[in-house]
């Protein structure tokens, strides 16, 4: 997080700051969330902007303090903020939307779509016996020869999920002696005649360990969203299994619902089950 000399950065923040249009329909709070999103947004704040302390806020927009501390929660919460004990309150980076959890698009075709760049550290790859969550997935038997690959995604030069992935022992011929620094695993694999065609994902919260936590350069018990997957291709065979981890504080899944009919005409949706 970029750090600014904080008396700068207070007196940037504080520089004639847009009135605040009270509205009686709107609770104090959620106009001065309004207010600051507002200001963040036309002034380009960049993450890692320093903003005011709650006492500069009071000033600066006529606000009692448990007004302050209520809306900077609520931005916090929202991603917008994040405040550092002893620092300050900082503009948050931006979180990095994601639609893996809808599609069979990976990471890379899913980032540089949306304008960004992603680059791995590959810090395994290599064939390795299944153990029995794994030999399940691909349905192979346990013990028999596997790939293995573990890469540390990084989004705009920041790690941002540390993905393990398995494939059946047949495509290590292709995989083994690939370069995926930056090379996306679905074009190899699509290159090579072997097509994804549907599958299933699941995501659900977890914390970091201390190893993911090393790797992602974040606390150990920060949180993550840990997304797995089994692909398979258009004959329902297993093409690959992984388990990813992603940043917390950088990610945020989309999932997109439409409508649906059946036979008879009837409306329904699609859904998104967890488990």
């Amino acid at each position: 997080m970029t750090n600014p000399p904080a008396a700068a950065a207070v007196a940037a923040s504080e520089a004639s700051p847009a009135k605040m249009v009270k509205d009686a329909s709107l609770p104090m709070y959620k106009q001065l969330c309004d207010q600051l999103i507002l200001e963040i947004a036309t002034r380009k704040l960049p993450p890692g902007h320093r903003l005011p302390g709650e006492h500069g806020m009071c000033e600066l927009y006529g606000v009692s303090r448990t007004v302050v501390r209520q809306a900077l929660g609520q931005l916090e919460h929202d991603g917008v903020i994040e405040r550092v004990k002893g620092k300050g309150t900082f503009v948050a980076p931006r979180k990095v939307s994601e639609s893996l959890v809808h599609t069979l698009r990976g990471l890379y075709a899913d980032v540089e779509a949306r304008g960004g760049s992603v680059y791995s550290d590959v810090r395994r790859q290599e064939l390795v016996p299944a153990d029995e969550a794994v030999a399940e997935a691909l349905r192979v038997p346990p013990g028999e020869q596997v790939v293995v690959l573990e890469r540390l995604r990084y989004v705009e030069d920041s790690p941002w999920s540390l993905t393990t992935t398995y494939l059946p022992g047949d495509m290590a011929d292709i995989v083994l002696g690939a370069d995926f620094r930056n090379q996306s695993l679905y074009a190899l694999l699509a290159s090579n005649g072997i097509r994804a065609h549907h599958g299933i994902r699941s995501v659900e919260a977890t914390v970091a360990t201390k190893s993911q936590a090393e790797a992602l350069r974040i606390v150990k018990g920060a949180p993550l969203m840990q997304l797995r997957s089994i692909v398979y291709d258009a004959a329902d065979h297993p093409l690959e299994f992984f388990v990813a981890h992603h940043r917390g504080d950088q990610s945020r899944f989309e999932v997109v619902i439409d409508a649906t009919s059946d036979a008879s005409g009837t409306a329904g949706f699609h859904r998104v089950t967890t488990g």
